[in-house]
């Protein structure tokens, strides 16, 4: 492995790029470029899973920080803005060309929750990606539209936004929030039993998957262009590219991979989509349990072999 940056406008984005055993210069590879999930970072499964596993399979891997996360460039830190997480896609793309020993006409993509929305979203405006890949991928847009599920919840939370910038054009510091509770005791004290939120808080809080560049934190601002944002938009006339979408068959939770699994099978164009249903796996299974990782890339593997 060997950690790299390239630049995303005016800041530089961290990565770690992954080499296959017996790596020679001289030859060209297919690559995967590996995208964590919203709150995450390279370190955990988009990269020390998938792409070390990739990696092993023949392919390299880039794995990024997303922009203003984790140790990527970029203001104000800790935005998830998609127009910035779909750029630092393209950006990685343009790294990748300039590497001797990668193929251009074999790049692909494997994004895992919200990274496989932001994955998809950019795929259908950068026809340099040949091929897409998605591990419980979540349209990030939806998650935040659908709030409390409450009727009017986007509105509310656009309402709170607006306070908020007004308050800080006006001098008040920035507000930064958490996307989850900090402990399970949180969980109990809040009446959380959600499946998804009580396992996000056993992976990114526990010694499990908890990581420096995971800090749990969000600028309140920066959900208001989520709001208006569909990661599958237009994947009716734009997503041509081979798919394949990996998806939990266990107890559903609140983040709504599953249902976003098959309406994006149901949305995109490509001729050539599958769906893969990995049996008793949860959304957070998905991201580093050894049984369900390996059913998903049993399929995996093979479709970034066809189409790259």
């Amino acid at each position: 492995m060997k950690s790299i940056t390239f630049k995303n406008r005016l800041w530089t984005v961290a990565a770690d790029i992954r080499f296959p055993k017996d790596f020679d210069e001289s030859r060209q590879y297919p690559a995967i470029i590996c995208a964590h999930p919203i709150s995450s970072c390279k370190e955990q499964t988009s990269g020390a899973i998938y792409g070390e596993k990739l990696a092993e399979q023949g392919f390299i891997t880039l794995a990024f920080d997303a922009s203003t996360q984790g140790a990527s460039g970029g203001e104000p830190r800790f935005s998830e803005d998609p127009s910035l997480r779909v750029e630092d896609f393209r950006c990685a793309v343009d790294y990748l060309v300039t590497l001797p020993y990668v193929d251009e006409s074999r790049i692909g993509v494997l994004g895992v929750c919200g990274g496989g929305g932001y994955a998809v979203n950019a795929a259908m405006t950068e026809r340099r990606i040949k091929a897409v890949g998605t591990v419980v991928a979540a349209n990030y847009g939806r998650i935040m539209r659908e709030g409390d599920m409450s009727a009017d919840a986007a509105l509310k939370t656009l309402e709170a936004i607006g306070k908020q910038r007004t308050a800080e054009a006006r001098g008040a510091d920035p507000l930064v929030v958490t996307y989850i509770p900090n402990s399970q005791a949180e969980c109990e004290q809040a009446g959380i039993r959600d499946v998804d939120v009580m396992q996000a808080v056993d992976y990114y809080k526990t010694p499990r998957g908890q990581q420096p560049g995971s800090p749990n934190q969000l600028r309140f601002t920066s959900v208001a262009p989520a709001l208006g944002w569909d990661a599958f938009f237009l994947a009716e006339r734009l997503l041509t590219q081979p798919l394949h979408i990996v998806v939990g068959g266990g107890a559903p939770g609140a983040f709504g991979s599953f249902r976003d699994g098959f309406d994006l099978f149901d949305r995109a164009r490509s001729g050539d989509k599958t769906l893969q249903v990995v049996e008793g796996a949860t959304h957070y299974d998905l991201y580093d349990q050894p049984g369900p990782v390996a059913k998903a890339l049993e399929q995996l593997v093979p479709f970034f072999r066809k189409h790259l």
